[in-house]
């Protein structure tokens, strides 16, 4: 746990070195030079197409044997889910293109899995890991989801998805209301069965309780649900991808629950937020209490997203020691560029946050916001309240936005406090700031529309 004095104007030096160990921490990646290549694993089970059974019989015989690299060679493959092994790295050369069933039978049966926070048992993931150690996904190839508004997206239940009238959806009583159902009533998570009939859409990659990860280069695109979901797993790097997805709840990178990642030199264009920090939700998350920590996103670009980096708003367990340095955030489709949301049933302590050397050129509401009552109704109250702190900002500058700041807390509960902004420049700032329910931030050298902000 980082030392912070609340009240202080200036980073304490030792801060920035936090991150660097991070950083220097993550290793152990070790795959042995043998190269499997999945176009030798093709079986007559396998039609001419479908390298589903090739492509899983590589990685198996890849793993049994030590490890090594799993080649996708130049040339395009159809699969359904891949399940990586220990010690594979599974590797998507250039010119190859991985394209998934948009056949939802093909992802059963149902696997151990978390959505949207909550704990049960759903389809699996197009590209699915757990318990395993020392795995990777690099190459400049394409894994390509191919969801749209015929395939995945219109189980979300809205219009502009291609749901329709008389579709279902994820919204009928035996989809998203029964399983958070079985969360607010602490259902056994072995009882929570979704799959087949509760249109909950997979994310595209997740890795569950795994331990040493490489995602690198890859570009992924049309993504059912979440893009890039490490979960319950740490000594994580994800590196150069190119994730362009803008279907619903298409989140780009989800850590939750994680410990030591590092996400650098990404492209992020996505339906949602571009990276969303998260930690259960509500009594799943609390019971499980692992926070999201020590995590570095440095060098990226957030393009389209509800949100350029975020924390929340699953994020009951709490996260802290998050570093955000050196990234470019730029569209009129970009929402916000900083962005927590959490409510007082999901609870969690969010503190620790560092963000420097930030360049934004245009988001649509504000650059920093902090909202404590996300996706309550009027007059609703939970026995959680969140706590927000020690969220610094340094060397911010934007050039087009409606607020600088924007923070919404909780009626006489002091919620959101010691949030520091020094040596920032917000232009173009149509409203100024809103802050209700909250401390103002602590301000030193801070400019908008060229006008220093005084106490």
């Amino acid at each position: 746990m980082l030392c912070i004095p609340a009240n202080s104007q200036d980073y304490p030096e030792e801060v920035w070195g936090k991150a660097d160990l991070i950083v220097s921490e993550i290793s152990g990646f070790n795959f042995p030079g043998i190269d499997y290549y999945v176009t030798d694993f093709k079986t007559s089970n396998d039609t001419t197409e479908w390298y589903t059974q090739a492509i899983n019989k590589a990685i198996d015989v890849c793993s049994e044997k030590g490890g090594g690299v799993v080649i996708v060679p130049e040339g395009i493959y159809f699969t359904g889910p891949i399940i990586l092994k220990s010690n594979v790295r599974l590797h998507i050369s250039d010119g190859a293109i991985l394209k998934f069933s948009t056949n939802p039978v093909d992802y059963l049966p149902v696997v151990e899995t978390r959505w949207e926070g909550v704990d049960c048992y759903n389809y699996c993931p197009l590209i699915y890991a757990v318990n395993e150690t020392n795995i990777a996904i690099t190459g400049n190839g394409i894994l390509d989801g191919q969801a749209d508004i015929k395939n995945w997206w219109h189980w979300k239940g809205k219009s502009e998805y291609g749901w329709e009238e008389g579709m279902s959806s994820q919204l009928d009583p035996a989809g998203r209301p029964r399983l958070m159902f079985f969360e607010q009533n602490n259902v056994p998570v072995e009882e929570r069965i979704m799959g087949e009939g509760s249109y909950l859409r997979p994310p595209f990659i997740q890795f569950l309780n795994c331990n040493t990860i490489l995602i690198e280069n890859i570009t992924i695109k049309n993504s059912p649900f979440w893009i890039i979901h490490p979960l319950l797993s740490e000594n994580i790097i994800i590196r150069g991808i190119t994730a362009i997805s803008n279907g619903p709840n298409n989140d780009g990178c989800d850590p939750e629950s994680c410990k030591n990642v590092l996400i650098e030199d990404c492209f992020f264009e996505t339906g949602d937020d571009c990276i969303a920090i998260k930690s259960g939700r509500n009594n799943d998350g609390r019971t499980w209490n692992i926070p999201s920590e020590n995590i570095v996103i440095r060098n990226c670009r957030m393009h389209d997203g509800h949100g350029g980096v975020v924390m929340g708003s699953e994020i009951s367990g709490g996260c802290m020691n998050i570093f955000v340095e050196d990234c470019l955030m730029d569209s009129p489709n970009l929402e916000r560029a900083i962005r927590i949301k959490t409510n007082s049933f999901r609870g969690g302590i969010i503190e620790n946050i560092f963000i420097r050397n930030i360049t934004i050129g245009e988001v649509e509401e504000a650059v920093l916001k902090i909202n404590c009552i996300y996706e309550m109704k009027d007059g609703e109250k939970g026995d959680h309240p969140p706590l927000v702190r020690k969220i610094f900002l340094d060397n911010i500058r934007s050039e087009k936005s409606k607020y600088a700041i924007y923070f919404q807390g909780i009626d006489m509960q002091n919620v959101i406090h010691d949030v520091i902004i020094n040596n920032c420049y917000f232009n173009g700032v149509e409203k100024g700031n809103f802050i209700e329910f909250a401390d103002f931030p602590i301000l030193h050298r801070v400019y908008i529309n060229d006008r220093l902000i005084k106490l």
